[in-house]
């Protein structure tokens, strides 16, 4: 049961807690699409690596080993860095006041 009885302070405590979906596409779409971006950047990730080793066929000196495997460190810190990140959804306050100023934009209000 809510400790909150003032209907004001209920929907202030509403608006500031409930999260909406603004980032323009279907909600029930995230549950695939974060999957899929996980897997894009460790199949991109794994891209770069096997281009990377695959100029290292037959007798590799010791040189060009420590060199591939730098530059394959270096790839994979990369991938981390710029990879998929989740964005979280935003308040449901804000997302009515851009859902407002919108229509206002558009001439509606």
């Amino acid at each position: 049961m809510s400790k909150v009885k003032n209907p004001e302070q209920k929907k202030n405590l509403s608006l500031k807690r409930d999260r909406r979906n603004v980032f323009g596409e279907n909600s029930k779409s995230s549950r695939k699409n974060i999957a899929m971006g996980k897997q894009r950047r460790q199949m991109n990730e794994r891209r770069g690596i096997a281009q990377l080793l695959g100029v290292l066929t037959g007798h590799v000196d010791d040189d060009a080993a420590s060199d591939a495997e730098l530059r394959v460190k270096l790839t994979i810190a990369h991938s981390k860095n710029r990879g998929f990140q989740k964005h979280p959804d935003k308040p449901l306050g804000d997302a009515i006041q851009r859902k407002l100023e919108k229509r206002r934009r558009k001439g509606m209000l």
